[in-house]
């Protein structure tokens, strides 16, 4: 006799790209699978479901996470913020990160390119220098398969540049 999967159904709170939501899930849901099946959100990829490859990072709270790993009943009253809402607030709709990938041709397949994103804009966004080891540091936990991270690095660097007034 097999087991039945009961699956508990919830209502979760939270802020979704600056927009209060309500997101019927289930229980058991995963912040990506939730993003995705859910909240029709599919920017982020499911690359591994074990954290390893980065390509469902978003931004729970301000900072990166891989939304595989993490329950979305845990995101309860959370800000989360995932690629399709990274430009928010920005004149074009687009982060600095996105606008310098499509300029420097940074995006290959675009399998990895939204979690590659998030990890780059969390890195720009912060004060401190960012020199190329500290982008190659910054998307270390996001892997591409397609490039060999030149235009990757050019895009961060650009972006980074735009917002420090110096390019």
């Amino acid at each position: 006799m097999s087991e039945r999967i009961v699956t508990t159904p919830i209502e979760l709170e939270l802020t979704l790209n600056g927009q209060p939501r309500s997101i019927a899930t289930r229980a058991q849901a995963t912040l990506l699978e939730c993003l995705r099946n859910d909240a029709a959100l599919c920017g982020s990829k499911e690359g591994c479901g074990e954290g390893e490859c980065g390509a469902c990072t978003v931004f729970v709270d301000g900072e990166p996470v891989d939304a595989c790993l993490v329950m979305a009943a845990q995101c309860a009253g959370s800000e989360v913020t995932t690629i399709e809402g990274l430009g928010r607030g920005h004149p074009d709709g687009l982060h600095p990160v996105q606008r310098a990938f499509i300029e420097t041709g940074a995006v290959q397949c675009g399998f990895c390119i939204p979690g590659m994103i998030m990890s780059a804009a969390y890195a720009v966004d912060q004060a401190a220098p960012l020199d190329v080891d500290r982008i190659r540091r910054a998307i270390a936990g996001n892997i591409c398969r397609c490039t060999g991270y030149r235009k990757i690095l050019e895009a961060v660097t650009l972006a980074r540049q735009r917002t420090e007034g110096s390019a």
